[in-house]
């Protein structure tokens, strides 16, 4: 888009991607996005190994006669709408050509608002789905075979409001915080339907977006009721280790998920969410920009930035029966009182 129909200068248009191989061993997470009242166009790749986490991003400016989603060594080739899209990344420390296809149709979610005081921080649309990858992938020179039948993961597509670019000065929100945000999302993939469940609460428990359908192969999307979340943290942290999502049929009968959580990927590290110092989605970093870094998630400098960011945890879940894979994607900063987390600095006992 050349122009959009608003001159927020946060107005975003962004594909996302993550992709795993179900030990919680690796964990692949990626992105392109365009900001036209920005002029910028930028993507990245993350995988975290172990303790090991290697970020490669690109930055250029925003061309208005180019549609292609790609910038610097990175680009996405649509194969088939909705279905089957390549992503490729090529830079000497991270290299892959992944090839995403849909297990099941992409599914709308509920519009996502999110208040800053008196202003939209978030006022979103988003489709996504759930499928398999194949392909190759290169990180600091070890070759990896992605293998469809074992190579899981989800992808979304997102437009509309989002901070992005150079931090806007905080004006009244500096002495008048939201005061917590609680966030979860877990996109989960069986063999016979998948689940897409949402939730956001601010911190006295009050939910401002709920979202949890199944949608099966023949593109019936079933609503699953208001969600309920039974979430074990591991003391001293804010770090979940175990989850049960309570749902309801549209019949009123009890669906309960279990989740056994395996690796993360710290998204404000690297992949410039949140409050990533080392570089955020839309900043203008000049005209043809690129870098890499490979982080130690054991670094001791690193820990301040994980407990209250957002984590996408490999998740393995089971299901009246039957056995699913996906992420579970979680969030806690500030106060969340149905937690247990009474102030900003509170942590699981």
């Amino acid at each position: 888009m050349a122009r959009v129909d608003t001159s927020d200068r946060n107005f975003y248009d962004r594909n996302y991607f993550n992709a795993h191989d179900r030990t919680g061993d690796i964990f692949v997470v990626s992105g392109f996005g365009v900001y036209p009242n920005l002029g910028v166009r930028d993507a990245f790749v993350s995988v975290r190994r172990g303790d090991a986490q290697r970020s490669v991003r690109y930055s250029d400016a925003l061309d208005t006669r180019v549609i292609e989603p790609a910038v610097g060594g990175y680009r996405i080739e649509v194969i088939k709408p909705l279905q089957t899209v390549r992503v490729i990344c090529d830079h000497p420390d991270l290299s892959a050509d992944l090839v995403w296809e849909g297990s099941f149709p992409a599914v709308l979610e509920e519009h996502h608002l999110l208040m800053d005081g008196p202003r939209p921080s978030l006022d979103a649309t988003r489709f996504a789905q759930v499928g398999s990858w194949s392909g190759t992938l290169s990180v600091d020179g070890t070759d990896i075979a992605v293998e469809p039948g074992v190579w899981t993961g989800s992808r979304d597509r997102s437009w509309g409001i989002r901070a992005v670019g150079e931090r806007e000065p905080l004006g009244r929100m500096g002495d008048e915080p939201v005061g917590g945000f609680w966030w979860t999302y877990v996109p989960l993939r069986f063999d016979d339907f998948a689940l897409m469940i949402i939730a956001q609460e601010g911190p006295d428990g009050h939910r401002s977006l709920n979202h949890a359908t199944r949608i099966f192969a023949d593109g019936r999307v079933e609503q699953l009721g208001w969600p309920r979340f039974e979430i074990a943290y591991r003391t001293g942290t804010r770090i979940p280790e175990s989850v049960r999502i309570h749902l309801t049929t549209p019949a009123g009968e009890a669906l309960v998920v279990d989740i056994e959580l395996r690796g993360f990927v710290v998204l404000q590290i690297g992949s410039g969410y949140g409050s990533d110092p080392d570089w955020n989605h839309g900043q203008w970093r000049g005209r043809g920009w690129s870098a890499s870094t490979r982080y130690n998630l054991a670094d001791p400098a690193l820990a301040p930035r994980i407990p209250f960011g957002n984590l996408e945890h490999v998740a393995h879940a089971t299901c009246g029966g039957a056995e699913g894979w996906g992420m579970f994607e979680h969030m806690v900063a500030g106060r969340h009182d149905p937690s247990g987390f009474h102030d900003g600095n509170a942590m699981a006992p």
